[in-house]
């Protein structure tokens, strides 16, 4: 049965490990919704949150694949409840519709906030989960909607914790092989 899974990825910032990263989920007929990607809380290690409707098993699969690339410390499968996530959207509205009626109370209502306003239209942002941006986005379209985007999701793994203290033992040593190296 498909369901929705989030995959970290942690790697080291190579030139083309996205598109090699990508391919193999491609190879397996598995869509990627989501994808973000930024360095983590260590110098030089990147984290992918891929984001994807897949059955268990072939996910598991995928992820052995991208271990295997040289680049890749590790990759890891995780259900929704696993993960601490959130999601951002913007949506840039008609200036004329703050003169009808309640979108201000709308905007407070749904935790968002205005990031910018201009002569023909302001921007409103909101985080939440993929659900709640939509819901948002449905409420915004009588008040005159020009435009919406919406990232990828940001997430967070509940128990990641001892990776995490083997990525700093691996800078550790690096910060020292380069110390060594370069007296």
């Amino acid at each position: 049965m498909q369901k929705e899974y989030t995959v970290t990825v942690y790697t080291e910032d190579r030139i083309g490990i996205t598109n090699r990263i990508t391919v193999i989920f491609t190879r397996r007929g598995i869509n990627i919704t989501s994808l973000t990607t930024a360095e983590t809380e260590i110098p030089g290690v990147y984290k992918f949150i891929i984001t994807v409707l897949s059955e268990r098993e072939k996910l598991e699969k995928v992820v052995g694949q991208i271990e295997k690339l040289i680049e890749i410390h590790r990759a890891f499968v995780h259900e929704e409840d696993e993960v601490v996530y959130q999601e951002l959207a913007l949506y840039k509205i008609s200036t004329k519709s703050l003169h009808n009626g309640n979108i201000e109370q709308l905007i407070r209502d749904n935790h968002a906030r205005i990031l910018t306003i201009t002569a023909d239209y302001f921007v409103i942002e909101k985080t939440g989960h993929q659900q709640e941006l939509i819901a948002m986005l449905k409420k915004l379209e009588p008040y005159g909607l020009i435009e919406y985007s919406k990232s990828g999701r940001v997430a967070i793994v509940k128990w990641s914790r001892r990776f995490h203290d083997h990525l700093k033992e691996l800078a550790a040593k690096e910060a020292d092989n380069f110390k060594a190296v370069s007296h």
